[in-house]
């Protein structure tokens, strides 16, 4: 077995830990108060939003990017990602010619209006939440992708070994013309960047009256005010 488990190895937060990037890097949004510190909620984020974005550059350095869902998980005290792509695109090949790449995770996000602060004479903004991992693309041989193709379809089927799509269950020619058009590739990750900008910068009284007004609007608003809860009490510990 390949061993594309998913958050496994007791020391993976502290493999998180010390790939996390809190220098002056291309992210936008580089500070203090706007990162994630914590291993393990990284870890959670990655789990919970995988359909990550693909970036990367051709031997022209033209900008290249496709959107795929990604494994992630630890493999000789290494953190990996893992997934596939369409042979022969313009991303594929670009990735073959320039192995450096960068995946972006990405979860819900609202615009914030100035008019629930406290002073509402500044400008509005956006909370959001992103992870990015930077690293060096291979590309696998077909049985390493097999492998990868399984793992991917029994996770997102909910670990159902019995679902007729999971990659093992499916018929033997479709699994063989199915493997002959997509590449299978690993990302050994080298850097981890997060931002997570929910109004830490605000004052008591603003943050809950962020949290209040998004509340009251919809589905992704609501799952940021439901992040910034979480953070209340690190933000403002009470004596």
């Amino acid at each position: 077995m390949y061993g594309l488990n998913l958050y496994i190895g007791a020391n993976i937060s502290l493999l998180i830990e010390s790939l996390i990037f809190f220098g002056t890097g291309l992210i936008v949004y580089d500070l203090p108060y706007h990162k994630e510190k914590d291993p393990m909620a990284l870890r959670q984020f990655i789990a919970q939003y995988p359909f990550a974005t693909l970036c990367g550059s051709d031997s022209q350095h033209r900008p290249v990017c496709t959107q795929v869902p990604l494994l992630f998980y630890e493999r000789d005290s290494n953190l990996y990602l893992a997934g596939h792509i369409m042979k022969h695109t313009d991303h594929h090949k670009a990735f073959l010619s320039n192995p450096k790449v960068l995946a972006v995770f990405t979860g819900p996000y609202s615009y914030v209006s100035a008019r629930w602060y406290q002073n509402p004479h500044m400008a509005s903004t956006w909370n959001y939440m992103s992870v990015h991992c930077e690293g060096s693309i291979v590309f696998t041989d077909q049985k390493i992708l097999e492998d990868i193709l399984d793992r991917l379809s029994l996770h997102f089927e909910g670990g159902d070994v019995a679902s007729p799509t999971v990659f093992r269950n499916l018929p033997q020619d479709f699994k063989e013309k199915t493997v002959q058009a997509i590449a299978g590739f690993e990302i050994q990750i080298d850097h981890l960047k997060n931002v997570f900008k929910l109004s830490q910068d605000r004052d008591e009284k603003s943050y809950l009256q962020i949290i209040e007004n998004l509340d009251q609007a919809g589905h992704d608003q609501k799952q940021v005010a439901l992040e910034m809860k979480k953070q209340y009490t690190k933000i403002f510990p009470k004596m």
